[in-house]
């Protein structure tokens, strides 16, 4: 008889993911959430896959044989009191993850603060590029891959590793879970503010995965990272290959894995090298420092699975990105308007730093939600002035309930810095300040209430 798993939180990338390898795997699949808006339901209706909205208990009637509950599930939602109430069998997404399909296969983990979407859709594309079938679970969507998760043919599995805690019953970071043989370790910073008192706990957690990792696994970190070579300190037991942009005082490499970037092509050519060795060029559309970087941790943990550095280069070659990264979601009268993730501070300048390379003295119009817990909370706050440093301008907003003065923290921008009580304010003040030749860098880690199209259509509008 086919098992009945319910997902609880299916419309999450994550738990969609989930909930879509659990029905190639053969599982009967239903889920409920709050809000199941396209393209996630869309997604699910395709798959075959039947939701609610809203986690009242009757959904329970449905008598599944386990219940995999996301993390924005707490004590005190009906459908949880009353699992509890019942005894009705449960478990997280990333347990049920690694129980019913990650312990057959080699698992490919990317973690870091930053850039972990792109590098587990590079790292993927890479394998799938070679032929090698890979499954994959990834928290964004892909350009060159048709789906953000896969069961996959081949045993090769590459997954988002997420910091993230796990469920409102098991509140270590997901990753914990994933027991891989490859893990790349982009970076570490203080994030998550809602989870973590400090980086310190962060880096335990960091320490954690590592004590995962066999002695035949390899671990691939960033060797410019204070914060990783901390947590290495903490015990490693695995053999490491470092990847870095620096070189030493006379020229040299100062890592396995470098990079010689191409001058004025804003990091969009370069030559990876291995100890020092030249391999093969990446010609590709992406831009910044940030995500050679990614491609180099990428590569050698596809050299870890076998496919030679020149092989993954060539898939790199034709690699689109992901969406939500820098991407364009239309030109409108030479105005240019993209959408980014950036959230944290670190992410937003290194943002503008790679699209400042590629647009030399074109102005940059930044727009900016406050919208990640972390933010909300008002950790990050002294860093945003400086992290919109290469911006011309800023438009933020500021909505009422965010608590705290963000009109203060960023004082020292003076006239650079623009605020909108509302989306539609923000329309309307982005419309009348842009001008022929201005890129606008939408960044939030929402949906922003639908800025971008509106942005869109009001500048049509205005022809």
């Amino acid at each position: 008889m086919t098992q009945h798993v319910h997902i609880l939180g299916i419309a999450g990338t994550f738990m969609g993911g989930v909930a879509a390898i659990a029905k190639a795997a053969g599982y009967r699949v239903t889920g409920s959430d709050l809000n199941v808006y396209p393209p996630m339901s869309t997604q699910l209706e395709s798959l075959g896959i039947e939701f609610v909205q809203g986690y009242g208990a009757e959904q329970l009637d449905l008598n599944p044989d386990i219940l995999v509950v996301g993390n924005a599930l707490s004590r005190g939602s009906p459908v949880i009191e009353a699992m509890l109430d019942r005894g009705v069998a449960y478990t997280s997404g990333p347990q049920w993850l690694a129980e019913q399909v990650l312990h057959r296969k080699h698992v490919l983990a990317v973690a870091g603060t930053h850039g972990k979407t792109t590098t587990t859709a590079m790292l993927t594309w890479i394998l799938e590029d070679a032929g090698l079938a890979p499954g994959f679970l990834i928290g964004g969507v892909p350009s060159n891959l048709d789906a953000t998760a896969r069961l996959g043919a081949g045993r090769f599995f590459v997954i988002e590793a997420d910091e993230y805690d796990t469920a409102f019953f098991d509140k270590r970071a997901k990753f914990v879970h994933y027991r891989p043989r490859t893990a790349i370790l982009n970076n570490l910073e203080y994030d998550h503010a809602d989870i973590y008192p400090d980086v310190a706990a962060i880096r335990r957690q960091f320490n954690q995965l590592l004590r995962t990792v066999p002695a035949a696994g390899k671990i691939i970190v960033n060797g410019e990272d204070q914060e990783l070579a901390t947590t290495l300190s903490l015990g490693c037991w695995t053999p490491r290959e470092t990847f870095a942009l620096e070189r030493t005082s006379d020229g040299r490499a100062s890592a396995d894995w470098s990079a010689a970037i191409a001058p004025q092509s804003a990091a969009s050519r370069f030559t990876v090298e291995f100890q020092a060795q030249p391999m093969a060029e990446v010609s590709w559309q992406l831009l910044g420092e940030h995500n050679v970087r990614n491609a180099l941790a990428a590569i050698a943990a596809a050299a870890h699975a076998g496919v030679p550095p020149a092989r993954a280069v060539q898939a790199l070659n034709a690699f689109r990105g992901v969406k939500r990264r820098m991407e364009v979601r239309g030109v409108i009268d030479q105005v240019t308007v993209y959408d980014d993730f950036a959230h944290h501070p670190t992410a937003i300048e290194t943002t503008l730093r790679g699209l400042r390379a590629r647009v030399a003295d074109a102005r940059i119009i930044g727009v900016f939600e406050a919208r990640s817990n972390t933010m909300k909370l008002g950790v990050h706050r002294d860093q945003l002035a400086p992290a919109f440093q290469l911006a011309d301008r800023v438009w933020f907003l500021n909505s009422a309930d965010l608590g705290w003065d963000l009109r203060g923290a960023v004082a020292a921008m003076g006239d650079r810095a623009r605020f909108a009580p509302s989306v539609d304010a923000m329309v309307r003040g982005l419309a009348a300040d842009s001008r022929a030749g201005d890129h606008i860098l939408i960044m939030s880690n929402g949906g922003f209430g639908g800025l971008h199209d509106k942005l869109l259509a009001a500048l049509r509008a205005r022809r």
